[in-house]
């Protein structure tokens, strides 16, 4: 975000400021979602967990398997479809998402050296997922026993055996030390996780056609630096949890996991509309 407003600042020639408070200075992510909604904050992020709670649709873009893989995630995102789903979450919130960034790609950590290659290998797996029915559906997708608990609860969680696995992308298990409390990583891929930079839609409108323009361009400036910082991460990641911690890591085929994945939303298509998941992993 520091990036994006510093090129703002620079296109712009001054016109535009822009000023970030991060680490939650502004309230935690719903507060801040509320405040971009009722024009008390211009700008924030969201991703689509967060705003299937106004546009229940959106919901589809955070379950598992739906994205193959990031290119075809911003196939998706950039393209019409993506576009079509930006344009219903602005009628409907006053809240205009403007670009897509690459937040991480979960994989499933474990306490136990297990051998896990197949959702059938998560039977009986306590899997911590969050308490919503989207992520205990994530929970089912993968195999396992899902577990609501709290982040701020996981590590412990895992250290005395209250669940047996969590899922998470990578830098976040570095940050949160559940290199301490695992024992292997397997490569599931199973969410590609996204952050949507978003305004307060009449302050868009408002603006002249030359800021907007700028600002678009800005946050594609962003999401590439944020992008390298992510790969990067990740990719030097694997060779750090290995070689300092010990952590063992193996690489399923994964089929199997993306059709046990498909029966645990149909709950869902009543609000997502029918056949829509399947839709969005069939394009190209």
């Amino acid at each position: 975000m520091e990036v994006f407003g510093k090129t703002l600042e620079g296109l712009s020639g001054g016109k535009i400021k822009v000023r970030t408070f991060h680490s939650g200075q502004l309230g935690d992510q719903k507060t801040q979602l509320t405040r971009v909604q009722r024009g008390t904050l211009e700008m924030s992020y969201a991703d689509p967990s967060w705003f299937s709670d106004h546009v229940p649709e959106m919901g589809v873009f955070g379950a598992a398997y739906v994205f193959r893989d990031l290119d075809h995630l911003y196939r998706v995102m950039l393209g019409p479809m993506g576009q079509e789903y930006f344009e219903m979450a602005t009628k409907k919130t006053g809240i205009r998402p403007l670009d897509v960034w690459y937040l991480g790609t979960r994989q499933l950590s474990l306490s136990t050296t297990k051998p896990v290659s197949k959702p059938d290998d998560m039977k009986d797996v306590k899997l911590r997922v969050p308490n919503a029915p989207i992520w205990i559906a994530m929970g089912k997708a993968l195999g396992g026993n899902p577990t609501p608990l709290g982040f701020g609860e996981l590590y412990l969680a895992l250290k005395t055996g209250t669940v047996d696995a969590q899922d998470n992308p990578l830098p976040s298990n570095e940050a949160a030390k559940f290199y301490e409390v695992t024992k292997q990583i397997v490569m599931t891929n199973h969410i590609i996780g996204q952050l949507w930079p978003i305004i307060n839609e009449p302050l868009w409108q408002g603006m002249p056609a030359e800021y907007r323009q700028w600002i678009r361009m800005s946050l594609a400036v962003g999401r590439y630096y944020m992008n390298y910082l992510v790969l990067e991460g990740e990719a030097s990641l694997v060779e750090k949890f290995e070689k300092q911690y010990g952590i063992k890591f193996s690489y399923p085929d994964l089929e199997p996991w993306r059709k046990n994945a498909r029966p645990a939303y149909k709950e869902f298509e009543s609000k997502w509309g029918a056949g829509i998941y399947e839709k969005i992993q069939a394009m190209p």
